[in-house]
């Protein structure tokens, strides 16, 4: 491992590395990962010895970079899939579809993949269930159950899985599902997204009555830009719904005459129908720069050349080698061998060339790599058709009339047209978080960069922490020439000096060259007005982009804030979770403790259940003490008394114990929830953990989120020099605890561990 970076071996052994049920190592090196997934991909060849010391090649060095599931699966003989995630069957409007479907999404999260539905199909809450008498829950209600099932199943590689719900924008639902996230702690495991279309666009910039309805029935009416605004205001309060721009995806996908979407994948970078899966990989610009800083600094075109046909030979084997979680899987990827050919480091190359993000140079510089990028994947792409055959679903006149295909250089359309396509589709931009953090911390996909130093707390064997810094390796190249006090030249931008508009203009020069879509956070600032937010996405639609999504500092999901050097710390006011005391020894129980007692009824007993808690007062400042479960059924005594003892000890040591409500509330009962004041209850034990939420924001010790107070806010990165980007804060990272969550791609990753919701 020389020369790797610190945050790159921990990334490899983490994620990455091929190790025992018992956690021995059986990659030595980092070498031996790229053999063994080299061997494992050329497996799919006639002439696999030929083909592996090329693909090792291609890996070696971090120019390609497959996505996590082919680095971790690959070769490794485990029941695993090497697709990052899919989209799911079209869901019946009828129970027993329903449940049908939610057994293959959680077959399908076993095996490590994400998934996306669209519940469009399923009718609005209120409707009449004729045969039954009853009337129906209505959409969301039904997405409740798919995220208490979703929190229960530990993907491949240790993760939960990560979803996407889309919903029509005439559904009679959709006010409901764009306000779904304003309830704390609902459909956490969902990422949303609203299918808007051309007519509704059309119908926003007139200002036109929208009708909402289902199966043919209208049921309501009401302006468009009153929805328009109802969507963005949601987006502009918590980061979502996103917006889907569905039409144009249909009409500008080369397989329209043969499919039709309605769903994305998890991070959106994949619309894809149903059963449909995405195969992932990247190119990492960065290390194709030649002469950086210098005179002649500029992107290596020959060898991108030379690397796309490899990336995509490689990709295209995947198809044949993977294991999928569903029969219908594997008959839809190969039926159309789409892959998602993407990049990543665009950031870091645009630097190393000297170029501001967001700059005209910039998206002349993003049209001419990804224009690249394309047009050497079809040609490799119809070369793979000569030699292996083209898709089976490849129709060569409806093929070549798709605005795509039209659009690439005339020699790689006639290689199409003679030899066909072995991939219906080959580029994407998905987020490359862990990839990129593995790859030396590269610039993630075609964000900019969003931070070019930071601290990083890492976990020794001993238990202790000791902290690190992490750098950009375009920023650490710039110090390492020129020095340590040399200021940075303005072409050094992060995502936050950015304005939206610059975001959008980059998406959208990447998006004319992808013929899937791009994951990316347009960041914007948190005193952005209301009006100009909103025109951030009748921008991207303007500009042919598929999708939009955006991240404001908000008070529902955080803030970005700049650190000063030695700014003293203020008391902290009532309501932020407490003053946090960490001891190594329990408190000592005071004869009396103030406290209160909760009444809940579970469907399924007999008594109700009677949880008291009790605190403790410290500074004059109450904090949870302890907890007693009391009932007249037995059944649940040992388990109560178990749990209330546990919890107890875990309130006395001290610390931010506001993770119990979390583990509580996410566990689900396989037998089924229950329905508790007009929500879905996953368990008995989620809902004693509701209580013991309800408590903590009472007294104070947890910030009550319903009025809006803002999460919790955790300070990353050390001082800012005065000659660079401030360091920013981030939010504190459901896996290892550390504040290195960071918004990206559309996806929240973990700085410091490596943890992405999405891959």
């Amino acid at each position: 491992m020389t020369g790797i970076a610190a945050i790159s071996q921990q990334i490899w052994d983490m994620k990455y590395r091929f190790k025992t049920a018992d956690g021995e190592p059986l990659d030595a090196t980092i070498d031996d990962t790229w053999t063994r997934v080299a061997g494992a991909l050329a497996a799919g060849e006639s002439d696999p010895a030929r083909w592996a010391p090329v693909f090792r090649d291609a890996l070696a060095g971090f120019g390609f970079l497959p996505a996590g599931r082919i680095l971790a699966g690959a070769g490794t003989g485990r029941s695993v899939t090497l697709f990052n995630c899919f989209v799911m069957g079209r869901i019946g409007d009828d129970l027993g579809a329903i449940f049908a479907h939610l057994r293959e999404a959680a077959l399908t999260m076993q095996q490590g993949g994400g998934i996306g539905y669209d519940f469009s199909t399923i009718r609005p809450k209120g409707a009449r269930v004729h045969g039954v008498g009853a009337d129906a829950s209505g959409p969301l209600s039904f997405m409740d159950v798919w995220d208490s099932m979703c929190r229960t199943i530990m993907s491949a590689g240790a993760r939960r899985g990560a979803m996407m719900a889309t919903l029509r924008c005439d559904h009679p639902d959709i006010e409901a599902f764009i306000d779904a996230k304003r309830e704390p702690g609902r459909l956490r495991m969902f990422n949303l997204s609203v299918l808007v279309t051309d007519a509704f666009m059309q119908a926003v910039e007139a200002d036109q009555p929208w009708p909402l309805g289902f199966d043919g029935h209208c049921t309501k009416v009401l302006r468009a830009r009153e929805l328009w605004d109802r969507i963005m205001q949601a987006t502009y309060a918590y980061a979502e719904p996103g917006v889907i721009f569905i039409d144009r995806i249909n009409a500008t996908n080369n397989l329209r005459y043969c499919e039709e979407i309605s769903a994305t994948n998890p991070c959106g970078e994949q619309p894809l129908p149903p059963y449909g899966a995405c195969l992932l990989g990247s190119i990492n610009l960065a290390t194709l720069v030649r002469d950086p800083f210098g005179m002649e600094a500029g992107l290596d075109m020959e060898r991108l050349r030379a690397l796309v046909p490899v990336a995509v030979r490689m990709m295209d084997n995947v198809v044949d080698v993977s294991r999928f979680p569903l029969e219908a899987q594997r008959r839809e990827a190969q039926a159309k061998r789409r892959i998602g050919l993407g990049v990543t480091g665009l950031a870091d190359a645009l630097i190393l060339c000297g170029v501001r993000y967001g700059s005209a140079r910039a998206v002349e510089l993003t049209d001419l790599w990804l224009g690249a990028v394309q047009a050497e994947a079809y040609r490799a792409s119809a070369a793979l058709a000569a030699e292996k055959g083209a898709f089976p679903l490849y129709d060569r006149d409806a093929y070549m009339a798709s605005p795509m295909v039209m659009a690439l250089p005339g020699d790689v359309r006639a290689a199409i047209a003679a030899h066909g396509v072995r991939n219906a589709l080959l580029t994407s931009i998905a987020p490359t978080g862990t990839i990129s953090l593995f790859a030396d911390n590269v610039s993630s996909g075609i964000e900019p960069v969003f931070s070019y130093s930071y601290e990083r707390s890492v976990l020794m064997p001993d238990g202790s922490r000791r902290t690190e810094e992490v750098s950009d390796p375009a920023h650490r190249l710039f110090r390492e020439r020129f020095g340590p006090d040399a200021p940075l030249p303005d072409y050094f931008v992060d995502a936050q000096s950015l304005t939206p508009a610059e975001h959008v203009v980059m998406q959208a020069a990447a998006q004319r060259h992808v013929d899937s879509s791009i994951s990316k956070t347009i960041n914007c600032p948190e005193d952005l007005p209301f009006d100009a937010f909103k025109d951030v996405y009748r921008q991207a639609y303007a500009l042919g982009c598929k999708g939009c999504t955006t991240y404001r500092p908000n008070a529902v999901t955080g803030a970005v804030l700049a650190v000063k050097k030695e700014t003293p710390k203020a008391p902290a006011p009532a309501g932020d979770g407490g003053s946090v005391v960490y001891m190594t020894k329990p408190l000592d129980r005071p004869e009396a403790l103030p406290g209160e007692t909760y009444k809940v009824r579970w469907p399924d007993s007999d008594h109700a259940m009677y949880i008291t808690i009790n605190d403790v007062v410290e500074a004059g400042r109450r904090r949870p003490f302890e907890v007693f479960i009391n009932s007249k059924n037995m059944e649940h005594y040992a388990w109560t008394v178990a749990l209330t003892r546990m919890i107890s000890a875990v309130f006395r040591r001290g610390g931010d114990v506001s993770f119990v409500v979390e583990e509580l509330k996410a566990v689900f009962d396989p037998r089924g929830g229950a329905w508790l004041g007009g929500r879905y209850v996953p368990s008995l034990l989620a809902a004693i953990g509701d209580v013991i939420e309800r408590h903590m924001t009472a007294i104070g010790f947890l910030p009550d989120r319903g009025a809006g107070e803002p999460a919790k806010r955790i300070i990353a990165g050390g001082p800012s020099t005065g000659t660079e980007p401030a360091a920013r804060a981030a939010l504190q990272c459901p896996k290892c605890g550390q504040p290195g969550l960071v918004r990206q791609e559309g996806c929240d990753t973990c700085h410091s561990c490596g943890y992405s919701k999405c891959s």
